[in-house]
């Protein structure tokens, strides 16, 4: 991914979301989507902006299928905010950079 958003696995979900400390941001996306295509630059800024307060992670639903299952993801591309490895929030659909910070904050005490 980069410096400002990790990739997640399957395998690694629990380690790198449910059992993390403080809020992480988890973006189930696939390459073929164009509309998580068109948030992915805004996910990546909202990485550096908010560092050190909200991870960013992205889960590929194609190569990742059991999470998104596990979550009841039924479209893409779905954001769910989690605080310490409890679900505080989920969007769905392509938001344009503004709107996510405002998610973020209304959802981040």
């Amino acid at each position: 991914m980069s410096e400002n958003t990790v990739a997640v696995t399957d395998q690694g979900f629990e380690a790198d979301v449910l059992k993390a400390d403080g809020y992480v941001l988890v973006d189930f996306w696939a390459e073929w989507c164009g509309p998580c295509k068109m948030v992915a630059p805004a996910l990546e800024e909202i990485g550096a902006d908010y560092k050190g307060r909200v991870r960013v992670a992205k889960v590929d639903i194609d190569a990742n299928p059991e999470t998104p299952t596990k979550f009841g993801v039924r479209s893409i591309p779905t954001m769910m905010l989690f605080k310490d490895g409890n679900l505080v929030a989920q969007q769905t659909g392509a938001l344009p950079k503004s709107q996510l910070k405002a998610w973020i904050d209304k959802n981040c005490a």
